[in-house]
């Protein structure tokens, strides 16, 4: 498999946004279950605990990591079934990450962005995001599930040119 780069960057007054898309053939209510509960983030993303509501923190595992590490999570917003704003604070720096959800016709669009305090390291970023959307995508249709390798490096020069200004 060789899944092609769909990130987009976009600058912003306060940093840059790293955009990715993924439609789905369902409504958004159904997709909105696929990004919230624990039973079917597990499938592509990892499980949760906790008692999720704006302003509070749950725990994630993130089950396609080496080790499957579990991290915590806040829910900054959430406004079913369209918009879930979630950030996290960890070694790597505070990662603010929005899920967009707009449905038109029966097809639901999913706008995936992360805000970036820095385009360093997108990289490295831009094909992890573009792995994970795609298990979304092999989670909802039963599609093979794809391989990180297909991914990274692959995909590196796509998002380093990206974040140059030259892609």
């Amino acid at each position: 498999m060789s899944p092609r780069p769909t990130g987009r960057l976009s600058r912003t007054g306060e940093g840059s946004d790293l955009v990715l898309t993924r439609t789905f053939r369902a409504p958004a209510e159904d997709v909105w279950a696929s990004l919230t509960e624990p039973e079917r983030t597990a499938r592509w993303f990892g499980p949760w605990e906790g008692d999720a509501g704006p302003g509070r923190t749950i725990k994630v595992q993130m089950v396609f990591e080496e080790q499957a590490p579990w991290m915590d999570l806040l829910v900054e917003e959430c406004d079913p079934p369209r918009r879930l704003a979630v950030s996290t604070t960890e070694e790597w720096g505070t990662w603010r990450v929005e899920l967009l959800l707009s449905e038109t016709d029966g097809s639901t669009e999913l706008r995936f962005v992360h805000h970036l305090d820095s385009e360093d390291g997108l990289g490295e970023v831009g094909p992890g995001w573009e792995y994970y959307l795609d298990l979304l995508v092999a989670a909802r249709d039963g599609s093979p599930t794809p391989d990180f390798d297909d991914y990274y490096p692959a995909m590196k020069p796509y998002f380093v040119d990206l974040a140059a200004g030259t892609a």
